[in-house]
Parts: C-alpha cells; structure tokens; sequence
C-alpha cells in the first residue's frame, strides 16, 4: 500500500467514525423515552463496516502482503514450521536447511548442560509456579538467577519478567509520567515505543547512534521536564551496529538523566567474554542506570529482566504491573537462562567464534558488491535490497537453494531499507558460510 492509500485509508476510517459519533449525538434521546435500535444507529450500513475486521488497516496491509507474494509466485516467508531444534541448521518440511533465522547466537538452546539443568528443575519444582511471585512466593531458582544476572553488571540486584517486550513497556511505564521525558535512538524497539505510550510521558527521538544529535534536543528541551529517560541498544537487530557508550554516558550525565541500555542482542555477542556493550565499549557497567536484556536470545531460554541499584529494582518489584500482576518466571525458563548464562562466562570461545563467522559472512557479502548497510559484523548481518519484491524473491530463492534467511519488508522498514537480515550463531561452520555466499553470488547476479 503506498502513502498516498493508506493515507486515503486513514480519512476513510477518520470520517466513518466522525459520522458515527455525529448520528449518536444527534440521536441522543432521554432516558425514559424508549428508542429503537434503528432511531439510534440510523447508518448501520457504516457501522457495520467499521466492526468487520477486514477493515482495521493491520489486516489490509496483510492482505496486501499476500497479494504481492501471490504476484510473484512466492509462498509466505513467515511464520514457517521447524520440525526439529533450529540452529545453525533446521528443518522445514522435508528440507534441511542451513539457518540464518534464530537469536541462538551461541549454540546453548540445544547444549546438554542447559537441557539437563531443565530437566531437573522440572522434575523438582514442576511446571509452573502458578501465580505472581508476590502472592505465590519465590522459588531458589529465581533469587540465583537474578544474582548471576546482576553479577554481570556489577549491580546491587536484577529482576526477570516472564516476558522481554513486557520488561520494557513496564519498566518504563513504572519510571516515567506525564511531567518526564523519554528520549530514545530512532531505531529503538517497538517495546520501548509501547512503553512510552504507555507511561504518558512526551516522547522524542534522536537520529541513529547521533550522541550529538542527543545532546542538542537535552539543551533545547530538559529544563521542561522533571525526569528524563534515555533510551538506547546495545546493538541494533536491524542494522548490526552499536553505539558508542561513552559518548552516551556522557551525554547523559551532563544533563542529568537515566540511561537505559537495552542488551536483547548483545550479552553473549559483544565483549571479549561475552558480557555485553560495557565490556565491548570499556565502560564501567555503573555508569549506565538501567541494564535491561532478555532471556531469549543468548540464554536459550524465554524473559526479561532488569539489573541496576537496589531502589531502582525494589520498585519495579512490588510495583511494575508487568512483574507484579504477572506469573512468575517457570522452572524450565530459569533454570537453562542461568545455565547458559554460567557457559556463556565458562567458554568465551563461543563469543569469539561468533565473531568470526558474522565477519565471515560480512566481508563474504560486502566483496560481492551488496549493501550491508552499518553492520559491525558481530552477529547480525542485513542485506539491504531496497525492494520489497527483491526481498520477498531472494528469500524465497536461497530457501530452495537450501538456506533459510528472512526477509524484512515494508511497512516494518521503509521500501528503500527492505533486505534479508541474517543472524550467525558460533554453531555455523565456514563451509556452511560459504556455501551461502556461492548461493548469493548466483542469485543476485540473476536477480
């Protein structure tokens, strides 16, 4: 759908509900007079459609998706059904495919350390702890977890939220009101968009990786507001690149904020051993007020959690929505998410390794002549087509071929950035690289 529908789109729908809103004032009745259901809905033709699901323009910009793979003769590239574990390789269907389409980043989902640990911790506690923690009460699992965790960051304490886009929106919407501000990086994740939606508080947003730029807006606008959040990650799963953490700490000190740093795809990635963007940036994991990451990707597991100073964890247990109203992290997601997290910090070799396939992968692509945009090459390696249909068709292509990668199309990126989007984990062999690089080579010299 381009601009120009949706917005048609937008003032259909705009104009639907105004007239609705209009016939129900000019129909306002008292009470005691009895109405009948057409005096009060005199245009049930328009109400109907503005209760058809087929006209939330969510499901239209579906639609349209389908109508363009239909076009080209290309099955959905989404929502495709593994039949086994999916590593560095999968299979789907009756395929063995190599695997570029999971935040496995260090191979520990399908480790037997992590596996027996599960095991055991369901064997023990059971399934489930059945309610919030608060009302159910904490299992030892939880308590070591969240020490491991804070470890990490050399904080006083961490809290694991069962969810990791639910750690944010509630995170943030626990810390901020209407009287602050959140500031955030441009390309932030939806969770810290819905998090601020959510808050009440005045949103802006700062160019990619624009420290400068950050500090420009905090000169022009921090007087205004009593708290000011800022918000960045420790590397950006669209692009690959990271930010520069000193600068940002700076920044922020100079105006007198919190810093938030979202690690969903840097602990395990980025750091000599693993530990995230303050080690990969030698900076003090102090100087950074909020650490928030997920259990999700390189801790094989399924959460959230924050880590930071005593006060900032004490409130967000007895108070954050996300934490409190919400069951407690399951003995089968804690139990591997500290496993992993002890192997991570046992073997560094894992981070390294990763390192080196996604630079494999990255000068591999970069030599063919195609764009990888700002990619650094630690696990996350996009290539920008700038076509939705280029997209949807090399992925489609490389699947036959035998390699799973997906495609990032409109409207999640704007039509000029769509592009495959690989992740690497340490588990990809060079053979396997290069195998992809052959297939690329051929596809996009016939693209």
């Amino acid at each position: 759908m381009n601009p120009d529908d949706r917005k048609a789109l937008k003032d259909r729908l705009l104009n639907q509900a105004r007239a609705i809103d209009s016939a129900r004032h000019a129909q306002a009745t008292p009470i005691d007079r009895a109405v009948s259901t057409s005096e009060h809905y005199p245009l049930t033709e328009t109400l109907v459609t503005t209760t058809d699901f087929h006209s939330l323009e969510g499901y239209r910009r579906i639609a349209m998706m389908r109508t363009l793979g239909d076009s080209l003769g290309i099955t959905s590239p989404f929502f495709r059904c593994h039949q086994r574990r999916a590593g560095a390789t999968s299979r789907l269907g009756d395929q063995d495919v190599i695997n570029f389409a999971n935040y496995d980043y260090l191979g520990l989902a399908g480790d037997r350390r992590v596996l027996d640990a599960t095991h055991q911790a369901i064997e023990y506690y059971g399934t489930s702890v059945s309610a919030s923690r608060i009302v159910a009460g904490e299992r030892p699992f939880h308590g070591a977890l969240e020490r491991e965790l804070a470890h990490c960051y050399q904080s006083d304490d961490a809290l694991a939220f069962v969810s990791g886009h639910a750690t944010n929106v509630s995170t943030i919407a626990m810390l901020v009101g209407t009287r602050d501000l959140i500031i955030h990086d441009s390309l932030i994740h939806n969770s810290v968009v819905v998090g601020a939606s959510v808050s009440g508080a005045t949103r802006m947003s700062f160019p990619h990786n624009d420290a400068q730029a950050l500090d420009r807006l905090l000169f022009d606008h921090r007087d205004r507001f009593e708290r000011v959040l800022v918000v960045i990650e420790g590397h950006y799963s669209m692009d690959g690149d990271t930010p520069d953490l000193a600068r940002f700490v700076e920044v922020k000190r100079r105006h007198h904020c919190w810093l938030m740093v979202d690690e969903a795809h840097s602990l395990g990635v980025l750091g000599a051993t693993g530990l995230g963007l303050h080690q990969h940036c030698r900076v003090a994991p102090g100087d950074v007020d909020i650490w928030m990451g997920t259990l999700s990707k390189s801790l094989a597991s399924c959460g959230g959690y924050i880590a930071g100073c005593q006060a900032l964890v004490d409130t967000l247990r007895y108070l954050a929505p996300g934490f409190l109203y919400s069951v407690g992290l399951a003995p089968q997601l804690a139990a591997p998410a500290r496993r992993a997290l002890q192997v991570l910090q046992e073997e560094p070799w894992r981070t390294t390794r990763l390192t080196q396939n996604a630079r494999r992968l990255l000068d591999g692509i970069q030599a063919l002549g195609l764009n990888t945009g700002s990619s650094e090459g630690h696990a996350i390696v996009p290539l920008i087509l700038g076509s939705s249909a280029r997209a949807a068709k090399l992925s489609h292509a490389l699947l036959a071929a035998g390699i799973n990668v997906q495609p990032i199309l409109h409207p999640a990126v704007p039509e000029r950035s769509a592009r495959l989007r690989f992740f690497v984990s340490c588990e990809h062999q060079p053979d396997q690289i290069d195998q992809t690089l052959s297939a690329l080579e051929r596809l996009t010299n016939t693209d």
